[in-house]
Formats: structure tokens, sequence, C-alpha cells
């Protein structure tokens, strides 16, 4: 077993017997942030293009297809037929400032396991998995396979590119990635972003649009206890060697503009999710990975 700092082939391939715990349902469920979140992961399979018809009553407004509305003067919606293995597409974030946890696990390793549990579900489920892996100064990224093969790839991208130190924030650089995978992800898919999404730059939102109109978009925000609560009362120097950062917890003052920076940047990525109806869910280093999944993917958490 790994001292939680780094990412190991081995036990990611391990977590398959873990996944079992994982229950996938038979029939595709819509998924809507508003009306309560994913209800249930992976129900079905994907959807593949067939034709563009008039848009009626009751139609997905996230189905229709602008082109065609524009140069025909009426609403046309795209229909979609069902394909025997829907793509499940993941989005792992692991920038330098993911190399940081207080309490089991870096928010980096985190970020590994639950993408190992949730890949090796969809492969028993009989999806393709494929993905980008998102690091400091490259990514790769894996197109869909059937059975192991394409999370195979995904799990040893990660263990490659995971952050070996800490490192500046740099504002923007998710966006990239996140571009990528609005150009690779296919209409039906299911994406599943896991990250701290403290990269995220002015273009994200409209990247998130474009993948949340015609699949399922599924955000994990991942963090730190130590991010949300200040540490004890006493005198701290944080930081790394290029940017030190004096705190002092014994100031009430100090603790309440931890925390509330904590809480803003939170609530800034549930509303943006709430926009564009992709599904916010939150797990913490210190969960326990099968049940913090669970409970993310079957509701919305209230507001903390």
């Amino acid at each position: 077993m790994s001292d939680g700092t780094s990412l190991q082939l081995d036990e990611l391939i391990r977590l398959r017997a873990t996944a079992r715990g994982l229950e996938l349902g038979a029939r595709r469920q819509s998924l809507s942030a508003q009306a309560g979140g994913y209800l249930s992961a992976y129900r079905g399979r994907g959807m593949e293009f067939d034709e563009v018809r008039v848009y009626q009553a009751g139609d997905d407004a996230r189905t229709i297809d602008w082109r065609v509305t524009a140069r025909r003067g009426r609403p046309h919606t795209k229909l979609f037929r069902e394909e025997r293995e829907r793509p499940v597409m993941f989005l792992v974030d692991l920038h330098p400032g993911m190399f940081f946890g207080s309490r089991v696990q870096f928010k980096s390793v985190l970020a590994g396991h639950l993408t190992a549990l949730m890949g090796w579900a969809a492969v028993r489920a009989g999806d393709r998995v494929g993905g980008i892996v998102n690091a400091a100064n490259k990514h790769q990224e894996i197109s869909p396979a059937a059975r192991e093969r394409g999370l195979l790839s995904l799990l040893q991208a990660m263990v490659r590119l995971q952050p070996q130190m800490p490192g500046m924030i740099s504002h923007g650089r998710m966006d990239h990635a996140l571009a990528r995978m609005a150009q690779l992800v296919r209409p039906g898919s299911l994406v599943m972003i896991f990250s701290d999404f403290r990269e995220l730059g002015d273009q994200a939102a409209k990247y998130l649009s474009m993948m949340a109109q015609h699949n399922d978009v599924i955000a994990a925000f991942l963090y730190d206890p130590l991010e949300a609560n200040a540490p004890p009362a006493g005198y701290y120097q944080l930081g790394m060697e290029q940017q030190q950062v004096t705190l002092d917890t014994r100031q009430v003052s100090v603790v309440e503009q931890w925390q509330a920076a904590f809480d803003i940047h939170r609530s800034s990525i549930r509303s943006l999710c709430m926009r564009h109806r992709i599904h916010f869910m939150e797990v913490a280093t210190n969960d326990h990975l099968v049940n913090g999944l669970r409970s993310g993917l079957s509701r919305h958490r209230g507001q903390h």
C-alpha cells in the first residue's frame, strides 16, 4: 500500500475489486443538476447521432441543432439512437497544487483513486473508457477503448504524469484540457472531471457548456479538510520557497478569512455547474472512497 503521497499502478489495478461495490443500473437516466443530480452512476449506454427533425414540446433543449435551426428558421433537434457501448471520458487534473494533503492522501492521489474506481465500474458495465490526464507542462489524451485497454492506458498516464512536488497555481491552465475534451467527446458520453478547480480560467465556462449540451457531465470537486478549516490556533509558515505566507490562526479574523476563501471558491464551482446543468459533487481526502462516490453521485449536497 502507498502512503497516500503517490499513485501506484498496482494499487490502482487492485481497486477493481473495490469497484464492485458501485452498482450500475440498466436504464439510461437524464442528468439534471437542478432536479437533484446524477441519480445512479452509468445508467445505460450512450447515444449515437441519427438524424435532425423539427423540435417538439418535451424535447431536451440541449439537443437543439443551432446551425440547422438558423438555416431553416425553425428550431430543430438532433435525434440519437442507442449505441452498444457508452464512452466514459475522464478529465484527471494533476496540476502541482494537487500535490497536497493533510489527511489520508494527497488530492492528486484521491483524483487517481476515484478515477480508477469509476473506470473499473465502467469497464464492468461494458462501457468504453478514455480521457485526458492534465499535468503541469503536458497532458495525455487516451481514446476510449473497450474492456481494460482504455482504462489501463489512463491509469498508466496518471502514474507517469502525477506531480512529484508542489508548485505554483497557474490561472487558466485547466482551460486547455477542457478545450481538448470538448473537441474529443462524442455526443451521448459520460464526462467525469476530478479536480480542485484551482486552475480554472476565463474560458472554462464556454468549454463546460459545450460538453454539457450533448453529454452527461459530472464535476467532482476535490479538497483537503485543512483547506476548508484553518489549522488550530497558532503561528504557521506556509507555502513554498518561492512564496512563503505567514498564518496566525490565533486571530479570529484570520480564521474567518481562511474559511471564507474556501467557501467562495467552492460556491463558485457549484454555481458554474448549476448554470450549465452539470452535476456537482465533492469528495475530501479523508472521505471513504466508495461512500464518497455514492453520496456525491446520488444527490446534491446542501449548502455549507
